[in-house]
């Protein structure tokens, strides 16, 4: 899942998700610096069971 598609289902900013990857905020995906590049890695099942939890 992009970081947009998650955004776009939070209702919130695309870098609202990044930070709080890069932080470990969130419990559906990690945030890996390579070099000078953040990537960003967000696994569609647990994200989508965090989004029924926080209803």
């Amino acid at each position: 899942m992009s970081i947009k598609e998650a955004a776009e289902k939070m209702k919130v900013s695309p870098q609202f998700i990044r930070v709080g990857l890069q932080r470990g905020q969130f419990p559906f995906g990690v945030a890996i610096k390579l070099s000078s590049k953040w990537t960003y890695y967000i696994n569609p099942k647990q994200f989508n069971e965090y989004m029924r939890e926080e209803r």
